[in-house]
Parts: structure tokens; C-alpha cells; sequence
């Protein structure tokens, strides 16, 4: 390839933006001299770096957007350790169609079982599946409209958080609501009931909800419209934090119950 046409190939790569391309361009060409593909094959093997580069860089964006706290995967998930949950259900999550039908998705168990593990794992797979995510805690979050709310600036920050096709909400139920906040999330659960996908985590059952939300008729409505189009994971045992701290020798085995 002479100077003039490489030099013409890497000024169309960069006015059609196949940054990808433009950068192993060298490379493709060693490999297709060594190789002989067909003039198909060849435009295959260059627009396959280009879409795979395309969507490293959107999942890395998306990833990035939706604030997860930590990284975590479903291959990093112990379904050994914790095998009350429903393996088979999780993977049919992972794909996304959920999402697709604006459908909800509620995390039941106890403190340390994986919740959020499975809550951030769900949520990069979203990401990965085209889906725009955000991924906030519970008191964050009532704490970022109570905010907006005292700035009259409410109308925009609920937006903010319906925008997203899925939303993430950790940790729900730890901390009681006052009623003001309980009314807020009651507004964005509203917003995006039929609209976009919720998935929360929950170490309260929904017979809790109403001591959760301060008040039963409003706890109601609120799960009326989380539960309505809806997956449930129950996720039981024991604590993967204790476990570890149980393997340091930092605590006695647990203690069996008695019949």
C-alpha cells in the first residue's frame, strides 16, 4: 500500500469514526497478507474490531454512568454457598427482557447473604445488554429528592432517576422512612411504574413494609405498583461476611438449633 492511498484509508477511517480500524490497520493487513481471505472475509474480520471495540467503550460508558460501588459479577457469585437462590431465575434476569417490559425486580433476604452482589451483577449485565442503569442506595436516594424537593427543584430529579431503563435501588428498608421521604419514593415508584424497570433489595418482608414506609396505606400503593409486573429472589444463610470472619477464627462456629 503506497503512502498516499494508507494516508487516504486512515482519513476516510477517521471521517466514518472506525477508530478501531485506524489503529490496527497495520496489523489487519499483516494478518490478511498472511492468511489470503476472501475480499468478504476480510471486510468481516475489520468490521467485527470495529463493533467489538464500539461495545467495549459503550459498556465501559455505561458502567461508568451507573455508579455501581463495586465490581461484581454473576460468575463471581457463590451459588453454593447461598443455594436458596434461584440460579436458573438469575440467568433468565441476566438476559434482560425484564427490562424490556418494564418489569420489576425485589431482592428479599438478610444483611451480608449477596444482595447487592446480585443487584450489581444484574446491572452490568443490563449495561452489557443495551440498557441504560443507575445504581443508587435507598437512603441516597430519598435523600437526593428530599434535596431537590427543599431546592423546588423535585420535577427534574425525579426525572433523573425515571430516566434510566433500570433503576437499582440497594438496601431498601434498613433505615425506617419518614413520611415525607416515604411519599417522595411513592412519586418515583409511581413515575416508573409501566415505564422502566425497578430492581431493589430489601432485607424487609413485604408484611414489613408498612413499619418501613411509616404507614400501611402507602406502603400498599407502593407495592401495588412494584409487584404488579414483577420477578421476586428470596436470598437466604448465612452472612458471607461472618463466614469470612468465621474462617479467620474471629468467631465460634454458629450454634445448631435445637428440635
Amino acid at each position: 500500500m503506497s503512502d498516499i492511498v494508507r494516508a487516504r484509508v486512515l482519513e476516510h477511517l477517521g471521517r466514518l469514526r472506525l477508530g478501531r480500524v485506524a489503529e490496527q490497520l497495520d496489523a489487519l493487513l499483516s494478518d490478511a497478507a498472511r492468511a489470503e481471505p476472501t475480499y468478504l472475509d476480510f471486510l468481516d474480520g475489520i468490521l467485527r474490531e470495529e463493533v467489538g471495540a464500539k461495545q467495549r467503550k459503550r459498556v465501559a460508558m455505561g458502567i461508568q454512568i451507573a455508579h455501581f460501588p463495586a465490581v461484581k459479577t454473576l460468575e463471581d457469585f457463590d451459588f453454593k454457598f447461598q443455594p436458596s437462590v434461584d440460579q436458573k431465575l438469575v440467568r433468565e434476569l441476566a438476559v434482560g427482557r425484564y427490562i424490556a417490559q418494564a418489569e420489576n425486580v425485589l431482592v428479599f433476604g438478610p444483611p451480608g447473604v449477596g444482595k447487592t452482589h446480585l443487584a450489581i451483577a444484574l446491572g452490568r449485565a443490563a449495561v452489557e445488554a443495551g440498557y441504560s442503569t443507575l445504581f443508587t442506595g435507598a437512603t441516597a436516594l430519598l435523600a437526593s429528592l428530599a434535596k431537590a424537593e427543599t431546592e423546588g427543584q423535585l420535577a427534574d430529579r425525579l426525572g433523573f432517576y425515571a430516566k434510566p431503563k433500570l433503576l437499582i435501588v440497594d438496601e431498601l428498608g434498613y433505615l425506617p422512612f419518614e413520611k415525607r421521604s416515604a411519599h417522595l419514593f411513592f412519586q418515583l415508584v409511581a413515575r416508573r411504574y409501566e415505564k422502566g424497570s425497578m430492581l431493589i433489595t430489601t432485607n424487609q418482608m413485604v408484611t414489613q413494609w408498612g413499619g418501613v414506609f411509616g404507614d400501611e396505606v402507602l406502603a400498599a400503593a407502593i407495592l401495588d405498583r412494584l409487584l404488579h409486573h414483577s420477578f421476586t429472589l428470596t436470598v437466604q444463610g448465612e452472612s458471607y461476611r461472618l463466614k469470612q470472619k468465621r474462617k479467620a477464627g474471629l468467631l465460634g462456629r454458629p450454634e445448631k438449633q435445637s428440635n
